[in-house]
């Protein structure tokens, strides 16, 4: 595979990725409630969603994945805080896909409008 085309499909496996992780509501509050603190350990968030342990641990396990949460060791926990670099990166990669899916479209309907013309 062409290097640009390897380098692209590593950028759309990230954000593809990412947005799988934040398909689920729950890993969106996750996400919500990690960002007002500097870093919370999983029993934090398990006492603001009300949900078991083992669920939130899940969770948080996806979101770790995708690259949005990182996780660091602290005693006999673990601390998790929201990636806001990955987070912006997510955001500006679908900014990008929007743009370009709305200028393909536009094109193609403007090319379609000259075809018309010259008929």
């Amino acid at each position: 595979m062409p290097r640009s085309l390897s380098g692209a499909c590593c950028a759309h496996h990230a954000m593809t990725k990412g947005l799988s992780a934040l398909s689920h509501p729950v890993r969106v509050e996750i996400l919500k409630h990690l960002s007002g603190y500097d870093a919370c350990c999983c029993k934090d968030v398990v006492r603001h969603l009300h949900l078991a342990q083992s669920t939130v641990s899940q969770h948080l396990k996806v979101l770790v994945e995708a690259g949005l949460v990182h996780v660091r060791p602290e005693r006999q926990s673990s601390r998790y805080e929201v990636d806001t670099e990955a987070l912006a990166g997510l955001t500006e990669a679908l900014a990008r896909l929007t743009q370009t899916c709305i200028d393909a479209r536009k094109n193609r309907t403007s090319s379609h409008g000259a075809e018309a013309n010259d008929q």
